[in-house]
């Protein structure tokens, strides 16, 4: 039986969100570092950078892709809160637009 983080901060945010708040909370409601997490998520055999943990809880990017959805599963798991609370506050895939898939511009010249 495992024993669920409970804290009321965590509890509000994972039904309130926004996610990289409710995943700081849990983070750091459950007393592991991001180093000791994805040593934990390795040893389930899902490879996560540090850099990623560390983009998702400040919020700079969200996971989206299916490896990264299968990620935050076994990581709602390491972090002991109730399965899918994170997830759920990812809500809708966010649209890609094309200027995310365009040629850089070249850089503009300043004036002198």
């Amino acid at each position: 039986m495992t024993v669920r983080t409970e804290s009321r901060e965590v509890r509000v945010l994972l039904e309130s969100g926004p996610f990289a708040a409710a995943l700081r909370a849990a983070i750091r409601a459950r007393g592991l570092g991001l180093e000791r997490i994805r040593f934990r998520l390795l040893d389930r055999g899902v490879p996560v950078s540090l850099a990623t943990l560390s983009y998702w809880q400040s919020g700079r990017c969200r996971p989206e892709r299916p490896e990264s959805l299968a990620a935050l599963t076994e990581l709602e798991d390491v972090l002991e809160v109730p399965p899918g609370s994170l997830t759920r506050l990812l809500g809708p895939p966010r649209r890609r637009t094309s200027a995310a898939f365009a040629a850089p511009r070249p850089p503009r010249s300043r004036p002198r």
